[in-house]
C-alpha cells in the first residue's frame, strides 16, 4: 500500500465512515457551542458519532423534520452525559449546553406531537374527498405519445378461467355483443389529419426506432411476392396503371390462443406469442403483428403482399379495390373475435397500433378512408354473403386513430355488388351497423327506380363482381381460389 493510499488517520477515518446527514451535523454542532475545550469537543463528537452508528439511515425515513432533529438531539445529549461524567470540571462547562439542548428537545417534541394529528386529519380529509368524487383515471404520459394521450373510461377487462386457453368452449352467447373491444380507450385525434413528419431515428440488426416512439422488431421479416395490381372504377373500367405499393391498411385480429396477462402465466403468454409469430412468418399471413405488450413485429416486407385478406371489397371515391392482399397492408392485433365481439386489447396495443398507422399513412400517403377493418371488407363470393371473416366487424377505435368512422360508411360490397347476409350473421352480430343499413337502402332505392326486384338486382350486381374479379391479373404465387382465413382457427364468426 502506498503512502498516498494510506493517508493520514483523519483521511482514513473519513474514507471508512460515511458522512452524517446535514441535520445531524447541525444538531451536534449546536450542542457543542458552549464547550470551549477543543479536546473535550473532539472526544464528544467521536462518542456521538460512534453512538449514532448506522441508525442515521433509519432516522432519515421519518417524514417529519422536527421529529428527526429531536432524535439527533436526544442521542447527542446521551453522548454529552457520557463525556461529562468523566470530569467534574467538564460537567460544569457543559451544563449550560445540556440545559439548552434539553429545552430545544422538549420544544421540538411538543411541536412534532402537535403536527402529527394535523397531518393525519389532512390525509383523512383528502381520502374522503377522493371517495366522494366520480372515479376517473388521470392522463398518463408515455414515450410513444409524448405525454399527450389521455385515458378515458375503463371497460370490463378480459376474464379468463385460470390455466385455460381461450380456445376452450365458453358461454360466448351470454356475453354482451356491444361490449367495447378496448381495455382502455384513447382520446380521439383530429379526423383525417395527416401525421406530422415521422423519420427513422435509430436502428439495430433486428429493430427500427422512429421519431414518434414506434419501434418495429424486424428479426422475423421475410420478403414475399411483390405487389403488382390494378384498380377498377365504379363503372367497371380497369385502370391502366399498375401499382407496386400499398394504398390502404386492413386491421385484423390474430385469432390465436390467449392467456391471462397475470403473474404466473409468463411462460404461456410468451410461448403463445412466439408460436403466433412463427405461424405468421411461415404462412406470410400479415405484414405486421402487434402483440399484447404493444411490441410491433414486421413479418412480411412492406413491398410484398401478405395473404391476409382473402376475398374482399373496398372502395374510395371512384376507385374500387378487389385484390386487397396486394393493395392493403395487413396489420393484426394479437386478439380474437369471440361471441360477437373482439376481445379487449391492451392500451399498449392501441398506442402501438396508432403509432404504426401514423407511420404507414405518412410513408405511403394512405388516405384515412383506406384504413379499414377486415370484418367490413370480407366477402364469400361462392355464397354471395358478407362477413366471411368478422374480425373488427364492430368496435375498432377509428376516432382514437384519427380515422373516420367507417362503420357509418355505406358498405361497398353491398351497395356496389349486392352481397347479402344470412341468419347466422345476424345471430352473431345482433344488429346491423349503420353502414350496412345505408348500403341496403341505396340498393333498394335503385331497384325501385329500375322497377325490378331487389333479388334480381343483387344477382346482376354479383355477376358484375365475378366478371370484374376475373378481369384482374392474378399475382404470381397467389391462390386464385383462396377462401381460407389467414388465422389459425376455422371458426370465422366466433
Amino acid at each position: 500500500m502506498t503512502a498516498a493510499a494510506r493517508g493520514s488517520p483523519t483521511e482514513r477515518y473519513r474514507r471508512e465512515r460515511p458522512p452524517v446527514s446535514r441535520e445531524c451535523g447541525e444538531e451536534l454542532s449546536r450542542i457543542t457551542d458552549d464547550i470551549d475545550d477543543p479536546v473535550v469537543k473532539l472526544r464528544y463528537l467521536q462518542s456521538a458519532l460512534h453512538e449514532e452508528g448506522d441508525k442515521s439511515a433509519l432516522v432519515q425515513l421519518v417524514p417529519i423534520p422536527p421529529a428527526r432533529r429531536a432524535w439527533y438531539r436526544l442521542k447527542g445529549l446521551r453522548a454529552l452525559d457520557a463525556v461529562a461524567d468523566a470530569d467534574e470540571e467538564i460537567a460544569e462547562r457543559t451544563l449550560a449546553a445540556r440545559k439548552t439542548a434539553r429545552r430545544v428537545l422538549v420544544g421540538a417534541s411538543a411541536a412534532a406531537m402537535l403536527f402529527v394529528p394535523v397531518l393525519v386529519a389532512i390525509v383523512a380529509w383528502q381520502v374522503n374527498r377522493w371517495r366522494s368524487e366520480p372515479e376517473r383515471v388521470a392522463s398518463v404520459g408515455s414515450s410513444t405519445e409524448a405525454n399527450a394521450t389521455a385515458i378515458e373510461t375503463t371497460t370490463a377487462p378480459l376474464v379468463v378461467a385460470p390455466r385455460t386457453s381461450l380456445t376452450t368452449p365458453s358461454l360466448a352467447e351470454e356475453a354482451p355483443v356491444n361490449q367495447s373491444p378496448v381495455a382502455e380507450q384513447l382520446a380521439a385525434e383530429d379526423i383525417g389529419i395527416v401525421p406530422s413528419m415521422i423519420w427513422l431515428a435509430d436502428r439495430g440488426p433486428d429493430w427500427e426506432l422512429y421519431s414518434n416512439g414506434l419501434r418495429i422488431e424486424t428479426a422475423y421479416t421475410v420478403k414475399g411476392t411483390p405487389r403488382d395490381y390494378r384498380v377498377q372504377t365504379r363503372d367497371g373500367k380497369l385502370l391502366p396503371t399498375k401499382f407496386d405499393h400499398p394504398m390502404g391498411i386492413l386491421f385484423h385480429t390474430s385469432e390465436s390462443d390467449l392467456w391471462p396477462l397475470e403473474p404466473g402465466y409468463e411462460s404461456e403468454v410468451r410461448k403463445g406469442s412466439e408460436a403466433l409469430l412463427r405461424f405468421v412468418k411461415r404462412e406470410q399471413a400479415y405484414n405486421y403483428v402487434i402483440d399484447r405488450f404493444g411490441r410491433v413485429y414486421r413479418l412480411v416486407d412492406d413491398d410484398s403482399r401478405a395473404n391476409h385478406a382473402g376475398h374482399g371489397v373496398w372502395a374510395r371515391g371512384n376507385e374500387v379495390y378487389l385484390d386487397l392482399n396486394s393493395a392493403f397492408l395487413g396489420v393484426s392485433f394479437e386478439s380474437r373475435w369471440e361471441g360477437g365481439r373482439t376481445l379487449p386489447i391492451t392500451r399498449a396495443q392501441l398506442i402501438a397500433g396508432r403509432n404504426l398507422t401514423h407511420y404507414l399513412r405518412q410513408r405511403f400517403a394512405i388516405a384515412p378512408e383506406m384504413c379499414v377493418t377486415h370484418g367490413l371488407a370480407s366477402v364469400s363470393p361462392k355464397r354471395g354473403l358478407i362477413g366471411y371473416h368478422l374480425d373488427w366487424a364492430r368496435g375498432f377505435p377509428f376516432k382514437a386513430f384519427g380515422l373516420p368512422d367507417l362503420y357509418a360508411q355505406p358498405l361497398p360490397s353491398v351497395a356496389l355488388f349486392g352481397f347479402n347476409y344470412d341468419s347466422e350473421f345476424l345471430r352473431t352480430m345482433g344488429e346491423r351497423w349503420p353502414g350496412l343499413v345505408a348500403a341496403e337502402e341505396l340498393l333498394a332505392s335503385e331497384a325501385r327506380e329500375r322497377a325490378i326486384s331487389l333479388d334480381e338486382l343483387r344477382r346482376e350486381r354479383q355477376a358484375n363482381y365475378r366478371r370484374w374479379r376475373s378481369a384482374l391479373p392474378t399475382p404470381t404465387g397467389a391462390e386464385p381460389g383462396l377462401e381460407t382465413p389467414a388465422s389459425q382457427t376455422a371458426n370465422k364468426r366466433g
